[in-house]
Order: C-alpha cells, then sequence, then structure tokens
C-alpha cells in the first residue's frame, strides 16, 4: 500500500537522514519547513533515491496557518499517512536567563507547535484507519538540568503530549512512536561543550525506522541513553541539585 510521510523540520540533520531513508523505501514525502530553497534540494534528491513523490510544503510551528494546507495536500494522498516531527529549537539557557522572552520560542517551536499540527492530523489518521506518528523529543526531557531546563522541559510537555496521542489513535488503528535521542551530530548540539557519545543522524534514523516497524511506544537513541538517564532520574534531588550536568 502507499504510504506517504509528512516530515516536519525536513532541513534538520536527523530528519534530512530519515527522509533520505524512506524515499529509499519508496515512499511518499512531504517535506515541510521554512528554508523553500533547501526543501527543494531535498526533494529532488529523494526523488533520486526512489521517493514515489517529494515535494516541499512551507511549515512554521509559530503560524498556525500553515498547518492546515499540508494535512489538505497530504489527504489528496491514497493510502497510509504518517507524520515524522523533528521540530524544536534550544537557545543557550544563559541566553534565556538573560531574556525570558526566548521561551515562548523554545515553546511554540519544541511542543506547541507541533502539538497543534497533530491535533489537525489526527483526525485523518482516525478516519483512515492506521497510520503512525513518530514524535522526536530529547532525554532532555527526562529530567531538569541547570543548563538547558527550559528546552527540557519544552521537549517533557511534548512527550507527555505524544502519549496521549498514543492512547487516542491506537483505538482507531494508529500508533504513535516517542523517540528520546541522546547528542546527536546536529546544528542544534556543534559547538556545545561537555558532549560525549554524538551519534551520526543516519544512525538515529535507522532506529527511527527500526521502532516503526516494531511498534515501539518509547525509544532512546542510541539504546545506551535508556540506561544512562535511568541512572540520572534516580540520582536523589539533595545531590542532583549540586550537580553541574
Amino acid at each position: 500500500m502507499n504510504s506517504t510521510w509528512i516530515i516536519l523540520g525536513a532541513t534538520s540533520s536527523m530528519a534530512r537522514a530519515f527522509a533520505r531513508a524512506v524515499a529509499a523505501e519508496g515512499a511518499g514525502v512531504l517535506l515541510a519547513g521554512r528554508d523553500a530553497e533547501e526543501l527543494a534540494a531535498l526533494a529532488a534528491d529523494c526523488r533520486l533515491r526512489g521517493a514515489r513523490m517529494a515535494e516541499a510544503v512551507t511549515f512554521d510551528a509559530r503560524d498556525a496557518r500553515t498547518f492546515g494546507p499540508i494535512v489538505e495536500r497530504a489527504e489528496a494522498e491514497e493510502g497510509t499517512i504518517n507524520a515524522a516531527v523533528f521540530v524544536g529549537s534550544m537557545p543557550e539557557q544563559a541566553a534565556i536567563d538573560t531574556d525570558p522572552a526566548l521561551i515562548d520560542g523554545v515553546v511554540a517551536d519544541s511542543f506547541t507547535g507541533p502539538a497543534r499540527f497533530l491535533q489537525v492530523l489526527a483526525p485523518v489518521l482516525e478516519a483512515r484507519g492506521q497510520g503512525t506518528v513518530v514524535g522526536v523529543g530529547s532525554v532532555a526531557g527526562d529530567r531538569g538540568r541547570l543548563g538547558n531546563y527550559v528546552y527540557g522541559a519544552a521537549k517533557a510537555g511534548f512527550a507527555t503530549y505524544l502519549s496521549g496521542l498514543r492512547n487516542r489513535l491506537t483505538r482507531a488503528g494508529g500508533h504513535v512512536v516517542t523517540v528520546k535521542p541522546g547528542f546527536v551530530d546536529t546544528a542544534m548540539t556543534w559547538g556545545l561543550p561537555g558532549l560525549f557519545l554524538v551519534a551520526p543522524p543516519e544512525a538515529v534514523a535507522a532506529d527511527i525506522l527500526k521502532a516503526v516497524r516494531k511498534g515501539r511506544n518509547v525509544i532512546y537513541t542510541p539504546f545506551f541513553w535508556r540506561y544512562i538517564m535511568l541512572i540520572i532520574r534516580h540520582i536523589p534531588e539533595p545531590v542532583f541539585k549540586k550537580m553541574k550536568i
């Protein structure tokens, strides 16, 4: 059966790797983002890799007017409609501490914008009785840390939203996969101090596709972050609040 993937934030490193992977399987892709030129180039690349259809569409997490046209375009395709959300922004916590107004953009990009889009898409998936949503969160959402607690809070909210959406769509034959990457080699993490065990985007994309095929609910990628975060979540609060992690 035909499959179409809506990929939000398609010009990010992880999203590019994922788009290329599903294109190689013959899926159609709607590449959503703000940079029309980069999206057009990625669409051409996906077609060369075997995508049944590849188009660039305008998406801005802070502008709900861009949501409806993407869903309508997806509805024009036969078969299964899926969505993968790679959207997010992470200013330095020090910058947010200086200018708290930056919180609004972080929350809109990393949580409320994607959630509003998925609320528009959900009835379409329910009507078709199938479809997968991949929501990319972050290990930062597992516990508030000194270095990025605003971003972590936004991703924690998104993870909780995805859990509820999973409950909703499961009843109609759909599914939701929550993805929690550790450090990935992307523009968002480039140059940040203290990074270790940095994964290539292609490895993350492969893990996501494996999770989709197996119907997994929540994955950490690379897998060892599950155990790292298990330890971090269980550090007693009196100790944790003194740590610089």
